[in-house]
């Protein structure tokens, strides 16, 4: 009997250890990603990191956690759970010993992820968001209605013990498209067309119709200025105005030209070192003419040009590639993989730009459009009858287009071919420059385009060096504006180097009192002889000199004067470290070997379908406008910091669709997006989602939350009826209360627009960065100085003093309420039935219409009381018929549009 009892025991045992290694065996590998990775970065970073290495020991990369400490052994010995110093400090009894010495120990949970992931051989493995996209299949499961987005949705749903929501009722889907896609509401005439249209596609017919609606580009614009940190200021104290909003049209263009993702990229990153570019191109580079420049005396223009390359460089990868690049000036991530070196070869792309930090802005590009093309016409009429055929061929290629063929070679623009051979060949230095040895090589003609200030100078030219002979000298007049002249060169024997030095005899001899911004030679035409040179040469200077619109650009320095990048030490740019040279983090997709090493190469690294962030982060950008929050929370943070995705398949799913089958197309994305079911849900919530699921990531209903700002004070003004749906053009200044600006440098104020204009879209207010639009500002909106990727919204008391008080919002419920007394014919329940339908695209209810009729009721009684309030409320000197009815009327309309569900995207 023993020998049977401990046989059957044996075999027990036996029995058990088999299952027991079967389930080691068959346990899922750890994944480093989603379980190592953040425990790592919530308790152990923070001492043993990029930033600070205590006791030598670091887990951002594998190489410095699996190498020697400071007690020369490693930490972490892969396969050895048992004998890895790491694992040991973690389950330490003595506090001293124990870490994380400052924090809270580490559950069993934690340590048991953490000593299989060493048991299993410590493999590092990528992050998420660094791994290339590849397709990805499409859930099974199967939908009555939708696309493929919800399939994705509703496996998640199920996993989660959840189910959909029902559709939205038709009005209340057709308000929520058309702010999503055009940031209007549905006029009437759109509303009533969707109600009798009762075909199936009915929706989708509305959804396209938006998509090509004008409105379209100004609301995705919108988003792109935050990210693009737009302004019609400089920024810093002085904060002086900049004339950059043909950008801004650019941009909309743009979006309504639904221009692909990756050419919309380019434009903006490198769109003059395109072949060449269009005027359109390089109006794209003011992306990073946005940054700010210091117009205040007294600082250094390398520091502030320094500054701003440093933002363009956290700018570019925080727009497009989600990465918090900026803590890499001083030290290596201490999150995420990049390396301290990596930010100086990323900053080598952008370093080598002509602009300065000087209040004139140059380059910027002429726009000779704006001042008309009859002298342009008349000069190249001129050529084409007496210039050669090259000439004539020139002036052909650039009059088939409807503005001026121009270029911005270095900082300003001419018309080129016409009459001049123009060739980059100096830069402001210091008081002197150099020009080559081609300078004095048959050329007849020096263009100089020059400022000096009220005190005028004087050019001094010599040969070889700046002490060589004198070449000659020229007197130049004073001139706070930029000034183009014409300086004939004598022949020289040989060919020599010139080297101007510009003086004022008032001041130091070494103070540069004048700027010299381009240079041009002119070769001798065979027209120069022809009857009316003289005169359409003297014509060609006058049209240079005059001062059409410009807008600041980015131009590329020429091979000769391309800037060293240096690492700076610590971060400081005034610790110059060693060399480096213009290349990509080696943790993301390679540089394309045919790919130039200058901003263009830049941007096709970006665009490239081996990026891994690119489409991700864009495609999560957009999620987060329709949906109020992005698959990925934190839209501006890919890294190991950020949120983990709640629908990584359908987002890599998403993304590689945008790059291969929707090639780029913003719209089409956009419209599979909407055209889900998942985004065609009722809104409303219920304690059990509320609890569960409060931000509403996992879609078991449809989006519910504020508008934006832009779209706020939009609506308000569509609603009304007083939009001005006009397009483009400078920035405007509506209704703003008195003593906002403080422009003690400049003079400038603020100066209310009339004739309609006051009343156009939030777009177009001009945007002031040390003073922003109050109610913008006041509704979450960008200050504008930094990228903003994304918008935090509030709920503040002060927000509903606006929509009460503001004139703007007063003005809009007046026109609203004389709306209402029209079309209600002086009944005051029909009178606001219609003014609520108007306003929310719903029917009202009885019972809110009981409320309204309240306030009605109370408010007429006090206008009838007092006139005088009346008057003042309807900003009228004499009593219209029925005044106190349309002032109790405005009280109701501005109830209407402070209401939750107008202020509401639902």
């Amino acid at each position: 009997m023993r020998s049977t009892s401990t046989f059957r025991a044996a075999l027990l045992l036996s029995v058990v250890a088999g299952m027991v290694v079967t389930a080691c065996h068959s346990r899922k590998r750890t994944d480093f990603s989603a379980e190592v990775k953040p425990i790592l970065n919530k308790h152990c970073i923070s001492c043993h990191g990029g930033v600070k290495q205590s006791g030598g020991f670091s887990v951002l990369f594998r190489e410095e956690a699996l190498g020697n400490t400071k007690s020369g052994k490693p930490a972490i010995i892969p396969g050895h759970p048992e004998k890895s110093e790491f694992i040991r400090r973690l389950t330490c009894k003595d506090p001293k010993e124990r870490m994380p010495q400052k924090g809270e120990p580490l559950t069993a949970a934690e340590i048991d992820v953490l000593t299989r992931w060493v048991k299993e051989g410590a493999e590092w493995g990528e992050h998420w968001a660094y791994v290339p996209l590849k397709p990805v299949p499409v859930p099974d499961i199967a939908i009555d209605n939708g696309n493929d987005i919800d399939r994705f949705i509703l496996e998640k749903l199920k996993h989660e013990g959840l189910k959909p929501s029902k559709p939205a009722d038709p009005m209340t889907l057709l308000r929520r498209v058309s702010l999503d896609l055009t940031g209007l509401p549905p006029t009437p005439a759109m509303a009533a067309a969707f109600k009798a249209d009762h075909s199936p596609v009915a929706y989708q017919r509305i959804v396209d119709s938006l998509l090509q609606s004008p409105h379209y580009g100004e609301r995705w614009a919108s988003m792109w200025l935050d990210l693009a940190r737009y302004s019609d200021t400089k920024g810093y104290e002085r904060d002086a105005s900049r004339n950059i909003w043909r950008y801004r049209d650019w941009v909309i263009d743009a979006f309504n030209q639904d221009m692909p993702y990756d050419s919309f990229t380019i434009a903006q990153l490198a769109g003059d070192l395109l072949p060449h570019p269009t005027n359109s191109q390089l109006i794209a580079t003011a992306f990073n003419r946005n940054t700010m420049t210091n117009d205040e005396g007294g600082t250094q223009d390398e520091e502030f040009r320094t500054a701003a390359v440093m933002d363009r460089l956290s700018t570019t990868m925080d727009v497009w590639q989600g990465v918090t690049i900026g803590c890499v000036q001083c030290h290596s991530h201490p999150y995420d993989p990049f390396r301290f070196e990596d930010y100086y070869k990323l900053l080598a792309f952008m370093n080598n730009t002509r602009d300065e930090d000087t209040h004139m802005e140059h380059p910027k590009l002429r726009l000779y459009d704006s001042i008309g093309l009859a002298e342009v016409n008349r000069i190249s009429e001129w050529v084409q009858q007496h210039g050669n055929t090259a000439q004539v061929a020139d002036v052909q290629q650039f009059m088939k287009v409807l503005e001026p063929k121009v270029h911005a070679h270095d900082c300003d623009n001419y018309i080129n071919g016409a009459l001049y051979d123009t060739k980059y060949l100096g830069v402001r230095h210091n008081g002197s420059c150099r020009l080559p040895a081609q300078a004095t090589g048959g050329k007849t003609q020096l263009l100089m385009n020059y400022w000096t200030g009220n005190k005028g100078g004087t050019l001094e030219c010599r040969l070889d060096s700046l002490n060589g002979p004198v070449y000659f000298t020229q007197t130049l007049a004073p001139t706070n504006d930029r000034r183009v002249i014409s300086i004939p060169l004598k022949p020289t024997t040989g060919k020599h180097d010139l080297y101007l030095k510009f003086r004022n005899a008032s001041l130091k001899p070494n103070d540069p009192v004048c700027m010299v911004e381009w240079f041009a030679f002119r070769d001798d035409l065979p027209g120069k002889g022809q009857s009316g040179y003289d005169s359409v040469n003297s014509h060609l200077l006058a049209l240079v000199n005059t001062q059409p619109q410009d807008i600041p650009v980015m131009i590329e320095n020429t091979p000769v004067m391309q800037r060293t990048t240096h690492v700076f030490e610590r971060g400081n740019w005034l610790v110059l470290g060693k060399a480096v040279t213009p290349d990509v983090p080696h943790s993301l997709n390679p540089f394309p070997a045919k790919a130039p090493r200058n901003r263009l190469g830049l941007a096709e690294w970006i665009t490239d379908p081996g990026n891994p962030l690119t489409a991700r982060v864009m495609v999560n950008r957009l999620w987060e406008q329709i949906f109020g929050t992005g698959i990925v929370e934190t839209v501006e943070d890919f890294g190991t910091q950020g949120f983990l995705p709640s629908h990584p398949a359908l987002l890599d799913w998403l993304s590689y669709q945008y790059i291969h089958q929707y090639r780029w197309s913003t719209k089409k994305l956009l419209r599979e997006i909407v055209l889900s079911s998942a985004y065609q849900q009722d809104a409303t919530t219920n304690p059990t989602l509320q609890e569960k699921d409060p931000a509403n990531r996992l879609l078991a209903r449809g989006p519910h939350f504020r508008l934006t700002a832009e779209e706020v004070r939009d609506q308000a003004l569509a609603v009304s009826g007083l939009l001005n749906r006009n397009m483009h053009g400078p920035a405007i200044m509506p209704y703003q209360p008195e003593g906002i600006w403080q422009t003690v440098w400049s003079g400038e104020y603020w100066k209310q627009a009339q004739d309609g204009n006051q009343y156009r879209r939030a777009i177009y207010v001009f945007q002031k960065r040390t003073s922003p639009y109050p109610s913008m500002i006041t509704f979450d909106g960008s200050s504008r100085e930094v990228c903003l990727q994304r918008r935090i919204r509030t709920n503040t008391p002060l927000q509903a003093l606006v929509t009460l008080n503001d004139p703007v919002y007063v003005e809009t419920a007046r026109a609203l309420a004389q709306n209402m007394q029209r079309n209600g014919n002086n009944d005051a329940a029909a009178c606001i039935r219609w003014g609520y339908q108007t306003a929310i695209c719903r029917q009202l209810t009885d019972n809110k219409l009981a409320v309204l009729q309240r306030l009605y009721h109370q408010a007429l009684q006090q206008y009838k009381k007092s006139p005088t309030d009346a008057k003042a409320l309807l900003q009228c000197k004499d009593a219209p018929p029925q005044l106190a009815e349309l002032a109790a009327l405005t009280v109701v309309a501005n109830a209407i549009m402070n209401l939750d569900e107008f202020l509401i995207k639902s």
